[in-house]
């Protein structure tokens, strides 16, 4: 009796340290957003509702956040290990602070083309960006949209534009009241937006940037230098997850909004299905996204990306393209191929 005892202990023992260094294989990663638990959220929420990251020994948690630069700053700092954040944002932050100790970078491009657009009522007689010379146009003093609209408006020859700032909130709200011409915002929060406020989508003039000569990259997973230094596989291993959850997300983005809601409770679910369905369709399953492959990136575009920047934005140093991306920790090309065909047109009766 008392051997069989000692033989139950040893077991009960021996369960615990298995168990105990399972969980220390499991490698702990904070992760921040961009922006609050709305539909493209889903992109991070799912792999972890569905335990991807948990299957690839991850501890992933996902916190909302308040803008691309505040989550660049954050990784920088070491608060957190990696964060979705504005490519631009996360070049100016390199070319502003060049002695900086961690500078954070880019690991998997998830937006291939800037969400940003110029955003008008077809009542103001705007139709295309020629139309914005001499206009006043609206938007906070760090949007993504209005920090590039100096790009936009060099590839299409707009003259003087005067701006008006507010805080986000205000943005939609000011354009449907006639208080400004034209905004910039992310399409897909802008038009979600002004329908709310009462305006109909199809009395809003969408000049997406990236349909107008300006190919900037959006929104990139970026990584903080101390965990890619430190513990390389487990990046890998987070990247290799995010796709799988993200293949999903792109295959039936309805279903993936739920994960959003057991996060926020009060969201409009078909509001933010309608918006990650428009993210979907405009910056993450692009032409161009096709093209390049999605998570990558193509350097000469990078490298006019980078000028581009430093000249609109008025960095202290050049951007360096070569310091702000890292590909070498992305999925294999098989675990990349995330993103559907798109639908083919009818074949015309002859």
């Amino acid at each position: 009796m008392k051997k069989r005892h000692l033989l139950q202990s040893s077991l009960a023992l021996a369960g615990l340290l298995t168990l105990g260094a399972a969980q220390a294989q499991t490698t702990p990663i904070k992760f921040q957003l961009d922006w609050r638990f709305e539909g493209p959220s889903a992109l991070f929420l799912t792999p972890v509702a569905k335990g991807y990251f948990k299957d690839a020994k991850l501890d992933v948690t996902v916190d909302a956040g308040n803008g691309s630069g505040a989550a660049v700053t954050r990784v920088a700092s070491g608060t957190y290990d990696l964060g979705f954040a504005d490519l631009a944002a996360l070049m100016e932050f390199h070319a502003n602070n060049p002695d900086a100790p961690n500078k954070p970078v880019a690991i998997m491009v998830v937006y291939n083309n800037t969400p940003a657009s110029v955003m008008a009522l077809k009542k103001s007689g705007i139709t295309k960006p020629a139309d914005l010379s001499g206009k006043k146009l609206g938007a906070p003093v760090f949007d993504a949209g209005r920090r590039g609209f100096p790009i936009f408006q060099k590839a299409n020859g707009i003259s003087n534009v005067t701006w008006t700032a507010m805080d986000p909130p205000l943005r939609e709200t000011m354009l449907a009241r006639g208080d400004v011409d034209a905004i910039t915002g992310f399409t897909f929060t802008s038009l979600l937006n002004l329908e709310a406020r009462g305006v109909k989508a199809e009395d809003v003039v969408v000049l997406p940037y990236a349909d107008n000569g300006v190919k900037l990259y959006g929104n990139v997973i970026i990584a903080t230098p101390k965990i890619l230094r430190e513990n390389p596989a487990a990046v890998k291993a987070f990247l290799a997850a995010f796709a799988k959850g993200a293949k999903d997300v792109v295959t039936n983005p309805a279903a993936s909004i739920e994960h959003v809601k057991a996060r926020d409770g009060i969201i409009n679910v078909e509001l933010e299905t309608r918006r990650l369905k428009l993210a979907i369709d405009t910056v993450i399953n692009s032409a161009d996204a096709r093209a390049e492959g999605f998570g990558q990136l193509n350097p000469g575009r990078l490298a006019l990306m980078a000028s581009q920047v430093s000249d609109a934005y008025g960095t202290k140093t050049r951007v360096n393209p070569d310091a702000v991306w890292n590909g070498s920790f992305l999925p294999t090309k098989a675990e990349l191929n995330i993103l559907p065909a798109p639908a083919k047109a009818a074949p015309t009766k002859k």
